[in-house]
């Protein structure tokens, strides 16, 4: 009976260590953020930046004043002109045909005045008959003057809007474009457009750094010389004008070429300052974790100057040299556990009353 007794026992052990071999656990591990950085002593610097365009600051167009048929056009695409330069000229016949009769007319209304002074009537009329003879005389010799098209500054020709043999007046042009359109290449400036936000920190004189697209290594510094007072809306978006000075432009820069942007718009030298990512903020408040020299987290509040790039200033709460702790995720992990051994053997992982098996 004993016996009997003693193997149903052994029986029913053996039966739970077969339930128990192959169940799993799940652990939930909340791992801690321990990676710090030190608190440094140094500059501070925000910046904004857009992409923009390099443009021309001195351009002009040069439109005929007389209409006519273009006769001849010297101006060449890239060609450097003079101030005044002969660019194009239409057929000056009319036009001088209309300057011989007026001074004509204005010849006879001289005359008319002599005979009206030597026999001592009345000149009123005659007068009023020279004036008149006169300012067509002018607007004639403006007609001729005019069948002639010239540079109106130093510059380089970007575009001729006009043909030879078609009319002085150019159709379906650009509306701010002319005959022939010009750039000053020697003065040049960058053009972009900044998101509303960002333009509010833009002011005239800020420093700015350009970085070229598509010239390698190319760059300049420049500054901001002009906001535009009123925004561009496009397609809902809310952007501002500014115009960027270019004293040094890099070699092969062209007008229409596209650039980067940074401008400064905010600097604290000598400041105390730590990473950006190391700032919780609750609210209107800012803490950092400081990790003390006794290996201890003390959470404390600090207060914020300049907001950097990269870098804040701590104006309160925080000394150089010390490390303050940025926050890591929390993580989950999964083990599996396989429960082993043989009951009453002691193994690691055996059913109760195995020896240090279990948990």
């Amino acid at each position: 009976m004993n016996a009997l007794l003693a193997l149903l026992i052994v029986g029913a052990g053996l039966w739970g260590w077969v339930l128990l071999r192959d169940t799993s656990e799940t652990t939930l591990v909340s791992a801690s953020g321990t990676r710090t950085v030190t608190v440094s002593q140094g500059t501070v610097t925000k910046t904004v930046t857009a992409d923009g365009s390099v443009a021309s600051a001195a351009t002009a167009t040069a439109t005929f004043t007389t209409a006519g048929t273009v006769t001849k056009i010297t101006a060449k695409v890239g060609q450097a002109v003079a101030a005044g330069a002969l660019l194009a000229r239409v057929d000056p016949t009319d036009a001088q045909r209309d300057l011989a009769l007026a001074e004509a007319n204005r010849e006879a209304a001289e005359d008319s005045l002599d005979r009206a002074e030597t026999a001592g009537t009345d000149t009123g009329n005659a007068t009023n008959a020279v004036a008149e003879a006169e300012i067509a005389v002018d607007e004639a010799e403006a007609a001729v003057a005019g069948t002639r098209l010239v540079a109106p500054m130093a510059g380089t020709v970007v575009a001729i809007n006009g043909t030879l043999g078609g009319s002085s007046t150019v159709s379906g042009q650009d509306s701010t474009g002319g005959f022939v359109d010009l750039v000053d290449l020697s003065k040049l400036q960058i053009t972009a457009a900044f998101p509303e936000a960002d333009a509010t920190e833009l002011k005239v004189g800020q420093t700015a750094t350009i970085v070229w697209n598509a010239l390698q290594s190319a760059t300049a510094t420049g500054r901001v010389t002009a906001v535009d007072p009123t925004a561009t809306t496009t397609n809902s978006v809310v952007t501002y004008g500014v115009t960027i000075s270019l004293p040094t432009p890099p070699a092969g820069v062209k007008p229409g070429q596209t650039v980067t942007v940074a401008v400064v718009t905010g600097t604290v030298g000598d400041a105390v300052m730590v990473n950006s990512a190391a700032i919780s903020t609750t609210g209107n408040r800012k803490s950092v974790t400081v990790l003390t020299t006794a290996g201890q987290q003390e959470v404390r509040q600090v207060k914020i100057g300049l907001a950097g790039d990269d870098a804040s200033q701590i104006t309160e709460g925080l000394t150089a040299g010390e490390r303050v702790v940025i926050p890591e995720s929390t993580t989950t992990t999964t083990t599996t556990n396989t429960r082993g051994g043989f009951p009453g053997t002691g193994g690691n992982g055996g059913p109760p009353g195995g020896g240090t098996g279990g948990r």
